[in-house]
């Protein structure tokens, strides 16, 4: 098996249950048990938990207590906790919340950005402009994500070079790394082998992550042709929660304990505790035990 031998040694995985995947979830979830549900996961050795995003509370309810969770999280050392802004009003509440890790989001799709954020690419680049210099200041790390980068809701297929060029800009303007998203979990192994061959040409591949949903089962089989072009940071969700609430068709994300099963299996360190994960997910289940239960049409 050819690929064995070009295994990395160790893999990050960015935790973003408690942002991408309780946004879309139609039950409510009080911040305390949001509080204990990331704190599990820290405890459990995720380097980097995605804890909110301070969008507006009207298009987001489930994030309108995004101050509250932020203040109220055990903030261990090791552990990062980026939120996602999408405006300067954002970014304000986000550092008044004392976080010190930021995302920002823009689309791979003209037409998925403007029914997502109302705005052309263009303009999601030019709210993002001062943002930036603010957060670059402040010391604050950036993250980017390109969204829709193999497949649009509304316009089908994209086009590789439409998502890298997107995620150059992102680098360009000064974002430590930036994620390539499969917003609808359809992506193909061959989309996706296409994309990272264009982007790991172009970008500094350990400065790449992979964004995964699975809606069509395939998650895992990109993974692994995430791990053969070198990518070693992926994104996934405790109990594969999520979905986008702008993108019609989306179901959840690639589940953490998954993608820890894969990695470990193959002998690849992350120095998270699957036991943990699985704990974690369980003891949210407990009060709730609806939440992740979805399935795509």
């Amino acid at each position: 098996m050819p690929i064995m031998s070009r295994l990395p040694g160790r893999v990050r995985v960015v935790e973003v249950g408690p942002r991408d995947g309780l946004q879309n979830e139609p039950i409510h979830v009080a911040t305390e048990h949001k509080t204990a549900f990331i704190d599990s996961l820290s405890v459990a050795g995720c380097p980097v938990v995605e804890v909110t995003s301070f969008v507006s509370p009207k298009a987001v309810p489930t994030m309108a207590d995004a101050s509250d969770v932020c203040r109220s999280i055990t903030h261990h050392a090791n552990v990062r906790y980026p939120v996602l802004v999408p405006n300067e009003r954002g970014y304000d509440r986000a550092r008044e919340a004392g976080c010190r890790a930021i995302a920002l989001f823009t689309s791979a799709s003209e037409t998925f950005s403007q029914n997502n954020v109302n705005a052309t690419i263009d303009e999601t680049f030019a709210r993002f402009r001062p943002i930036v210099e603010r957060a670059r200041l402040d010391g604050v790390w950036i993250r980017g994500y390109v969204s829709t980068a193999t497949n649009c809701p509304y316009t089908g297929d994209v086009e590789p070079e439409d998502a890298v060029r997107v995620a150059e800009r992102l680098f360009e303007i000064g974002c430590h790394e930036v994620a390539l998203a499969d917003t609808l979990g359809r992506a193909t192994p061959l989309q996706v082998n296409a994309l990272l061959e264009l982007a790991c040409q172009r970008m500094p591949v350990e400065r790449l992550a992979l964004h995964l949903h699975d809606t069509d089962g395939l998650a895992i089989a990109n993974v692994m042709i995430g791990l053969d072009h070198g990518i070693t940071t992926f994104d996934a969700a405790a109990g594969g929660l999520g979905g986008c609430p702008f993108a019609p068709g989306a179901a959840g994300n690639l589940a953490t304990e998954k993608l820890l099963k894969l990695v470990h299996g193959l002998g690849i360190e992350t120095g998270i505790d699957e036991i943990g994960v699985l704990n974690a997910i369980a003891q949210l289940r407990a009060v709730y035990p609806e939440i992740g239960y979805r399935h795509a049409a």
